[in-house]
């Protein structure tokens, strides 16, 4: 198939839904494809790995926008995230990154363990309390990393339902491609959520708390400090990229893991095998599917040259299942060696959520399988028609009854355990 017809169908809600299969279209093509005169894709992890961390490729910022997509600042969905982190080059990116990274330290991640191990469990108790299936999508994968994140944040556990709708509204944009009427609705969500979020940094301007908010307001170094505009963006992705990628990591790695029930088995006894799991999870079938930059330098990649000025899409799912990088990458395995999935990106732009995201999982899964053994898919799970962020719409489990203390399989003969 042309590159340009596997793009086209990778696109449509069939390739949405499942894009494993166009993957391999593309990339027999090679690990960097032509699919129009200026416009590239990635799938080779090598070649999608060193794109992230080469400095000739930036996102899409403010220059760039204006340049290619007139009246962008019309959109409160795209101006909401556009001074943030996530839109931005040097040497703004790197001022922000170095703020933010000294409010969101690895203690204060560190920290939150407690709080996601019994948020989790709150959690558990009430799917048990239910009487029949449960959408795990809305009972577990959703307000963990809610609960999670707004907690970081400082946000009061009363506010916290809004918080779904707003994020699922916004991360519209996020999608390679948008319609007026999804345009619409995640711009309706992000004017709701700066709303939010403006009385929120305005109050802890007044009283700081001990939180992540109150922290970014108050971060600076060398007489740098964030400006209104970029808090307010930054905020916002931190809560989306906090909630979101770790919803689908959840949902994703459940019906992963109901798929393979001895690995499961072993996870529930070994749940120090957990940041093994976690990582082939998200090799597996990653929360983010995609990555966008454009270049500002000739380069090459793949035997391809990429003039300045190309517009590449960096496929993290297909670079996942690079079978260069892992044998049989269909294969769900939890004793690979060496996974270092590309999933929440690599270079200056790495996801700076990734080890809370991670955390996240590492608890939950061994919990989940040791208090719910009986847990299994109780219906069709409903896939999101969305390729960028990769998720379930639904998910109905079977809970059953809570474990007693039981013998289950232990590690694989042979095997010492998913590096962790």
């Amino acid at each position: 198939m042309d590159p340009a017809d596997a793009l086209a169908l990778l696109m449509s809600p069939e390739g949405r839904v499942d894009p494993y299969p166009t993957y391999e279209l593309l990339r027999a093509h090679g690990p960097v494809v032509q699919a129009g005169p200026v416009f590239f894709v990635v799938t080779g992890y090598a070649e999608a790995d060193a794109i992230l961390r080469d400095a000739r490729f930036g996102v899409l910022d403010d220059a760039l926008r204006d340049q290619f997509m007139p009246g962008w600042r019309e959109s409160p969905a795209i101006l909401s995230i556009s001074r943030s982190m996530l839109r931005t080059n040097p040497p703004d990116h790197s001022r922000m990154r170095r703020l933010a990274a000294g409010a969101f330290t690895p203690r204060r991640i560190a920290a939150m363990h407690d709080v996601v191990r019994a948020q989790a469990d709150e959690l558990v108790d009430a799917m048990l309390a239910a009487e029949g299936p449960v959408d795990f999508m809305a009972a577990f994968a959703y307000p963990l990393p809610v609960g999670v994140i707004c907690a970081l944040l400082g946000v009061p556990a009363a506010d916290r339902p809004l918080f779904r709708r707003w994020a699922t509204d916004l991360t519209g944009v996020l999608e390679p491609e948008i319609t007026e009427e999804e345009l619409a609705v995640a711009d309706r969500g992000a004017s709701e959520l700066r709303a939010y979020f403006t009385e929120l940094v305005a109050a802890r301007r007044r009283a700081p708390a001990d939180d992540l908010t109150s922290a970014l307001v108050q971060a600076h170094d060398g007489g740098d400090r964030l400006s209104g505009d970029e808090l307010l963006a930054n905020l916002i992705v931190l809560l989306v990229a906090g909630f979101e990628t770790t919803t689908n990591l959840l949902g994703n790695g459940l019906v992963a893991l109901l798929e393979h029930p001895r690995a499961a088995a072993t996870l529930a006894e070994h749940p120090e095998f957990a940041p093994g799991y976690v990582d082939e999870l998200l090799r597996y079938d990653s929360p983010v599917q995609l990555t966008s930059r454009m270049s500002t330098a000739p380069a090459r990649y793949g035997d391809v040259d990429l003039p300045p000025e190309s517009w590449v899409i960096v496929m993290l799912g297909a670079a996942n299942r690079d079978p260069r990088r892992y044998p049989e990458p269909a294969r769900f395995d939890p004793w690979r060696p060496q996974v270092h999935p590309l999933s929440f990106g690599a270079g200056p732009h790495y996801c700076l959520g990734a080890a809370l995201a991670r955390l996240e999982a590492q608890v939950a899964f061994p919990l989940l399988l040791r208090r719910l053994p009986g847990l299994a898919v109780a219906g069709r799970p409903e896939r999101r028609v969305r390729l960028t962020l990769r998720g379930h719409a639904t998910l109905p489990v079977r809970v059953g009854r809570e474990a007693s203390p039981v013998t289950v399989p232990g590690t694989p003969p042979g095997a010492a355990g998913p590096t962790p």
